[in-house]
């Protein structure tokens, strides 16, 4: 009996051994960075989302003209067999060698470089009273958090909130209005370069909000506002596994899509060419599958056809002037050149003895940045208070749903309009 311990000996080592199993191993789980872990690059160790889904580690590229290799913490789909970046932390600041360390430096994640200088932060500044931890969710959102909460509402910091190029379902881009933050796209530079590209993707939320592409502050291609369905500009928007949705309200205004079946990997980029493309991974094929794109044509270039004229690529040529309207160089329109667009053929008026409307059917609306709305009307009273209105130039409805609903009114030239095989809306332009 001498050489064997007591059973309740044994009793308090395998209770001492599960409560740290439970605390650690629950709190501090493969998808978690606790305050006393770190992550370097010479370890080579990840971490996992819940399901395999993500991972989240450090990967190099290699500039082609100098040997160099550029080290950047990023987030990828773990089990897709062609390597995927959907985020990276230090895009514009990558490491130069295999140092680099990711820890939390209370309360802030920070990325150190070899000499243990900060390359990459969250910048926190405001005071966190209890322990935080990091966590990799099953959604591809890196987040940082105070251990004890779950709250999506309460991440103290979240990779969502700063996209690179990539929108991932349940993901937002625009504006949260609560804090001024911007959420945008911006290209990698090249397929192997993540640094900050030539192309980007925004909200502009004057009048009635709708997307740009642009590269530097050119406009190379506008979604058309967001007509309770999809942006006008967009018809190809939709399928059989994608829910879009756009939201508008005092806290936010912005766009995002979620999949219906969760085991559909689906994500939307911007390009380092500079085109918008949503993807959809086929496992049979071991393929990413193009579901749209844009631009696509030569209609969806911004303003291809100047004011008062639209796009249409079942016609030749494919800009056409509005009813009403005429060639504002009727030499230069017959040798191709349309940007100066069209002119109207009658003085705006008003009053109903004045203009009266044409209506455009399937069609991109002209661009919204300096609009009157009011979602509180249908189109018989915006018809009429376009009528009244000696400066207003054109009307339709906000939302093309149940007959349609809100009103639109444009008091200034009208520009960006393209006609659409199917999908569009009407569009009332006084002539």
């Amino acid at each position: 009996m001498s050489g064997v311990l007591p059973k309740y000996h044994h009793s308090y080592t395998f209770f001492f051994i599960y409560v740290l199993l439970v605390l650690f191993g629950h709190v501090f789980s493969i998808n978690t960075l606790s305050p006393t872990e770190t992550l370097t690059i010479s370890t080579n160790r990840t971490i996992v989302s819940p399901g395999d889904v993500f991972e989240l580690g450090f990967f190099k590229t290699t500039t082609s003209s100098q040997g160099n290799d550029r080290w950047y913490l990023g987030i990828w789909y773990k089990t897709i067999s062609e390597r995927t970046y959907v985020w990276v932390a230090n895009r514009d600041n990558p490491l130069s060698n295999s140092t680099g360390t990711l820890k939390i430096s209370y309360p802030n994640l920070v990325l150190l470089d070899q000499h243990d200088t900060p390359v990459w932060s969250t910048n926190l500044t405001r005071a966190v009273k209890s322990p935080v931890v990091a966590e990799l969710l099953n959604n591809g959102n890196f987040v940082l958090r105070d251990y004890k909460t779950k709250d999506p509402n309460r991440f103290l910091w979240q990779s969502f909130d700063f996209p690179v190029d990539t929108i991932l379902p349940g993901m937002k881009i625009g504006w949260d209005l609560k804090t001024g933050h911007n959420r945008f796209l911006r290209s990698w530079r090249s397929p192997n370069d993540p640094s900050s590209g030539d192309f980007s993707f925004k909200l502009d939320t004057g009048g009635l909000p709708e997307f740009y592409l642009m590269t530097k502050e050119f406009k190379l291609h506008r979604t058309g506002p967001w007509n309770g369905i999809r942006f006008s500009g967009v018809p190809t928007m939709h399928g059989r596994y994608i829910v879009n949705r756009f939201t508008e309200n005092r806290e936010e205004i912005g766009y995002s899509f979620r999949v219906t079946n969760e085991s559909i990997h689906s994500r939307f980029i911007l390009s380092p060419t500079g085109l918008l493309q949503m993807f959809t991974w086929n496992p049979t094929e071991a393929e990413w599958n193009l579901f749209w794109f844009l631009p696509n044509e030569d209609c969806d270039s911004y303003s291809l056809c100047g004011y008062h004229s639209y796009c249409d690529t079942e016609t030749s040529p494919t800009c056409n002037c509005i009813g009403g309207f005429v060639p504002k160089n009727p030499t230069a329109w017959g040798l191709g050149d349309t940007s100066d667009g069209c002119v109207r053929k009658s003085p705006l008026s008003c009053g109903s003895s004045g203009n009266g409307f044409s209506r455009l059917t399937k069609m991109k609306l002209p661009e919204t940045s300096r609009v009157i709305v009011d979602r509180g009307i249908g189109l018989k009273e915006c018809e009429e208070r376009c009528l009244e209105d000696c400066t207003c130039t054109g009307f339709a409805n906000t939302d093309i749903r149940n007959g349609g609903s809100g009103c639109v009114i444009w008091t200034g030239e009208l520009v960006d309009m393209r006609n659409f095989v199917a999908g569009g809306q009407d569009l009332y332009v006084k002539t």
